[in-house]
């Protein structure tokens, strides 16, 4: 029986998102007939007593407070829970992570250098994708549509080009946290602090009105075309986690001809920034077209997540999407 260490938690706003992904994963991967050990990045290896008090599949409408990220902090094992006999003495650490810590290849690269296998992408496409100005670099060079941005480096940073409105983010955050949507510059100062309180680098890009659509991609195919109609003006984090809060349509109701653009976009993408084994790539269609947002290479699992549903309209139940995310990091 092949022994999977289900790698979760960490530090960051995004913590509550990992375990809830988790939960379904672990689920799922048990079902398959695998032996599953689950280990926290912050509290170390989790017991079968207290998996069910910690992996909830349920998500809070609102995210962290910044005490909270500043509490765990202190506790982090971060790469150092590799040492763990949990993570050297199993077969394939499924790493269920959110953020800088679990996205942004550092864990990767000291996981390869031990030779532990591992889902996901490796620690370049991991940098690649997590840090949005480098994604959007090569994304640009590579002539896929994204929208303009500039980093903020201080208060005269020149973002005339950017229009109004405007979104202010930061850099190597996901589920939109730390995001603002900036109409009067008066507002600009305010913003960019709020985008500091969860990263030191702060981007300011166009805001494009449009359709909303993602596409996941698993080994080299493109999974179905979904699109996301947010009750809010944005998909924020209480959309993205709070059900009925958004309209996820699988698969979107586009025309063949959009459906397939944007799933060779996607592909595109997932190539273009190194990626591998999974991930889920958003768009925004505007009158001019398709503009590609950003990449994720450690979608979320929860049960309002993206990827499942997309990879679900293409045919993988969850059960045969965790176990070919396995079999493609086992090859």
């Amino acid at each position: 029986m092949k022994r999977v260490t289900v790698l979760t938690g960490g530090s960051t706003a995004e913590r509550y998102v990992a375990f809830a992904g988790a939960a379904q994963v672990v689920a799922s991967l048990r079902r398959s007939g695998y032996n599953v050990t689950v280990v926290d990045t912050v509290d170390g290896p989790v017991s079968p007593e207290n998996e069910t008090r910690v992996l909830t599949t349920e998500v809070s409408h609102s995210a962290p407070e910044p005490g909270c990220l500043a509490e765990w902090r202190s506790r982090e094992l971060a790469t150092d829970a590799v040492s763990l006999p949990e993570i050297t003495d199993t077969n394939l650490v499924f790493i269920m992570l959110h953020g800088d810590q679990g996205e942004g290849g550092d864990l990767q690269g000291t996981l390869d250098k031990i030779g532990i296998r591992y889902t996901g992408s490796g620690p370049q496409g991991s940098v690649n994708a997590m840090d949005k100005d480098r994604a959007k670099s090569l994304m640009r060079d590579a002539h896929i549509p994204t929208p303009d941005w500039v980093m903020w480096m201080d208060p005269d940073t020149d973002f005339s080009k950017l229009g109004s409105p405007f979104v202010v983010k930061p850099s190597r955050v996901g589920s939109t946290l730390g995001l603002s949507i900036v109409s009067d510059l008066r507002d600009v100062d305010k913003a960019v602090r709020n985008a500091q309180e969860y990263d030191s680098d702060v981007m300011l890009e166009s805001f494009i009105p449009g359709r909303e659509f993602t596409v996941g991609v698993l080994g080299n195919q493109p999974l179905a075309v979904g699109e996301i109609i947010p009750k809010h003006e944005i998909f924020d984090y209480e959309c993205k986690y709070t059900p009925g809060m958004s309209q996820e349509i699988f698969p979107a109701a586009i025309s063949e001809a959009s459906a397939e653009k944007l799933q060779h976009l996607a592909l595109d993408v997932h190539e273009i920034l190194g990626l591998r084994h999974f991930s889920r790539v958003d768009f925004i269609e505007s009158s001019d077209g398709f503009f590609c947002l950003e990449a994720n290479t450690l979608p979320g699992m929860t049960k309002t997540s993206l990827l499942p549903q997309s990879a679900a309209a293409a045919g993988f139940d969850f059960d045969s999407l965790c176990a070919r995310i396995c079999s493609l990091a086992l090859s």
